[in-house]
């Protein structure tokens, strides 16, 4: 895919995308990790809820 931009943007582009502050190394993303939370969370939350369920009624 071209660029739409014009030669001199596209060189600001992509001295902006070289600095050292661009250039973080990141860890690889953990789906798993995050479902694991999600489902940690949502029975937490439900084991509460039926807890304040049978101190109300």
């Amino acid at each position: 895919m071209s660029s739409r931009l014009s030669p001199e943007d596209q060189k600001r582009v992509d001295q902006y995308l070289s600095a050292p502050q661009h250039q973080v190394e990141r860890k690889p993303f953990r789906g798993w990790r995050l479902v694991l939370i999600l489902v940690s969370i949502t029975i937490a939350l439900g084991i509460l809820s039926r807890l304040l369920g049978q101190l109300v009624l």
